[in-house]
């Protein structure tokens, strides 16, 4: 850009910094619900929903109770899932995937054929590793995953068809070739940005999610049961939460226009990447060697108060004022899932020798509400989230944090899927809030008088 062209640019951004701006007062003065949120933080109701549960809070008197959180699908608690298929040593994520989909428990026999058909559908497309992911590798994981969706369409002979029979045949093959987009898209990352070798694997049909992942992630194939174990958990209490989350609200909205498939799964990839929503893990990671590199002795309580007190006084980290991981804006007590996931992450922390890091995470955990309370005078009940665990679990297993949200996306694609399903078929009516304007009514000046 030469500099004439520099001096229009830096002009024009000049104007717009000053042309984007809202008096604060008027959100109150017209009563609007920003972020869809009402004044005591609960969300605004826009819709009902049969897929998923999300209960953190009573309203008793006009006044939030906080509880202990729970999360259900289809009115199955999620706890009670996890238990099973563990007692039972089997996978869950696939029983998890048919449940929100079609809205019952599969019967054994159910499960297997189920399975055996997500296996047939896991290969990509003839040519599609090669000419969409390795010939426009990207360096974000999140992007490459939203092309590679995108790009589908383009290998589907009746994609704009929104029948049901269609859309839940494209909801198989998105669900069933998720890992295989964001395995070969991080390789293409890793080979083509950061100059290593380049390695593809193949699915393998008998394989379930988590198996599949760690078999086509890693350049020997191989994985101990209890990673793939932690990694199918990881992925259960990803699937769905309730239509209001910003990605699932975000394919009823999108699908609501009567679009494709693919493009209604993309958009929810968008909103997904964002810090604010699945990427907030990283966020989490990048705070915990934030401690790593600023504590002198992670074990010492004190220490970690300290630093922790540093991060809500903006002193520390990012200086956003916020500790990652902690809070939620529906779940008070608990997060369940970030219960169900921190039992897990603590038997492969012993295992891979790094109590010592887990328990820093335990000792953020238990202050930081306390220190909340404490600095913000706030009475906000708050607790770790499932962000809070998640990051650390896949550390443990190995995997780079490029894609940490991809996994998020890998598992939630289910509960994307059955929302999508859920609009089409129960609404016809396109989603339209609102908006209102409060600019001033200004006349047209011709050119020559401006």
């Amino acid at each position: 850009m030469n500099e004439k062209n520099s001096a229009t640019f830096r002009e024009l951004c000049e104007l717009s910094r000053s042309m984007y701006t809202l008096e604060p007062e008027l959100y109150n003065t017209f009563n609007v619900k920003r972020g869809l949120r009402n004044a005591d933080g609960s969300g605004v109701l826009v819709g009902l929903t049969k897929i998923g549960e999300v209960h953190g809070y009573v309203v008793d008197e006009n006044e939030k109770q906080p509880i202990y959180g729970t999360l259900r699908y289809r009115g199955v608690n999620v706890e009670d899932i996890v238990r099973a298929c563990r007692a039972e040593k089997r996978f869950g994520f696939e029983e998890v995937a048919y449940l929100l989909l079609f809205g019952s428990l599969p019967s054994r026999d159910s499960l297997e054929r189920f399975n055996a058909y997500l296996g047939s559908k896991r290969q990509l497309p003839r040519n599609f590793t090669e000419d969409m992911i390795l010939k426009a590798p990207s360096s974000d994981i999140m992007n490459k995953l939203a092309r590679s969706v995108l790009a589908s369409y383009s290998y589907d002979d009746d994609p704009d068809n929104n029948s049901l029979e269609n859309v839940l045949r494209q909801s198989f093959e998105l669900i069933a070739r998720m890992p295989v987009f964001i395995a070969h898209a991080y390789q293409a990352k890793s080979h083509y940005y950061d100059g290593k070798s380049l390695i593809l694997h193949m699915p393998v049909e008998e394989l379930s999610t988590a198996e599949n992942f760690l078999h086509l992630m890693r350049a020997d194939n191989e994985y101990t049961p209890m990673e793939a174990e932690l990694l199918d958990l990881a992925l259960i209490l990803h699937a769905e939460h309730g239509g209001g989350n910003n990605s699932a609200f975000t394919t009823h909205v999108v699908s609501s226009t009567g679009t494709d498939t693919y493009s209604a799964i993309a958009a929810a990839i968008g909103s997904l990447k964002g810090p604010k929503h699945g990427g907030a893990n990283a966020k989490v990671m990048g705070m915990i060697e934030d401690f790593k590199a600023n504590v002198a002795d992670i074990t010492d309580e004190n220490q970690v108060k300290a630093h922790i007190v540093k991060l809500l006084k903006r002193e520390a980290y990012d200086r956003s004022g916020l500790v990652y991981g902690i809070g939620h804006a529906v779940y008070t007590k608990s997060d369940p899932r970030a219960v169900l996931l921190r039992e897990s992450a603590l038997a492969l922390a012993k295992q891979k020798g790094m109590e010592d890091e887990f328990n820093l995470y335990d000792i953020i955990a238990k202050n930081t509400p306390l220190l909340f309370a404490e600095l913000k005078n706030s009475d906000k009940i708050i607790a770790p989230n499932v962000d809070f665990y998640s990051g650390f679990v896949y550390k443990m297993l190995n995997i780079p944090p490029e894609v940490y949200t991809p996994i998020f996306a890998m598992s939630r694609i289910v509960g994307w899927c059955a929302h999508r399903i859920e609009e089409i078929t129960v609404s016809d009516r396109i989603i339209r809030p609102a908006y209102k304007s409060v600019s001033k009514k200004t006349e047209y000046v011709p050119i020559d008088k401006r």
